[in-house]
């Protein structure tokens, strides 16, 4: 592999993070029946007492907690539940009410699940997506795709989004 887009934080050895080309916020997905799903919005400290998913042994911690902490920003603590293996399992879990999970804020743009309600998360920090290469010199096409990637900037993904009420997604407004 040559070049890959990734969420940051990528803390491998043998990769390097070219520049970041997207940025969007996040959403949290709710069971629809939670009393979180009628709101517009949230904050992270919305999040305090409420049951996340456990990522288990084979997701690195720190690109996991940039996503889905375990303490709210005031330093109330957010509680870990099952495990998921699947995006599927995760979304499966969120239905059932056993777990909120925080999703990255094109989601609402390609997923849509039974029981579940995506609302903006008002305060999160912007996730960013980087090219990610091996640290070897590149090949010229892949140099030359990371150097426009760089002339072009970041780019804002989820822009002008609401919550649709009773819905399982978010809907774009132009």
């Amino acid at each position: 592999m040559d070049l890959q887009l990734m969420w940051l934080p990528v803390r491998r050895n043998g990769l390097s993070c070219g520049p970041v080309v997207l940025r969007e916020g996040r959403v949290l997905a709710v069971a629809d029946d939670s009393p979180l799903a009628a709101r517009e919005s949230l904050s992270m400290e919305d999040l305090a007492g409420q049951t996340m998913l456990d990522p288990g042994e084979r997701v690195p911690m720190d690109w996991f907690q940039a996503m889905s902490p375990d303490h709210t920003p005031g330093g109330q603590p957010i509680h870990r539940g099952p495990k998921a293996r699947t995006f599927h399992e995760v979304l499966a879990l969120v239905a059932a009410g056993r777990i909120v999970c925080p999703l990255n804020g094109h989601v609402p743009r390609y997923y849509r699940y039974p029981g579940v309600t995506l609302v903006p998360i008002e305060d999160a920090p912007l996730t960013e997506w980087a090219l990610v290469r091996p640290d070897r010199t590149p090949p010229p096409h892949v140099q030359a795709f990371i150097d426009t990637a760089r002339v072009l900037g970041a780019r804002r993904v989820d822009d002008h989004t609401t919550v649709a009420k009773g819905s399982s997604a978010l809907s774009t407004v132009s």
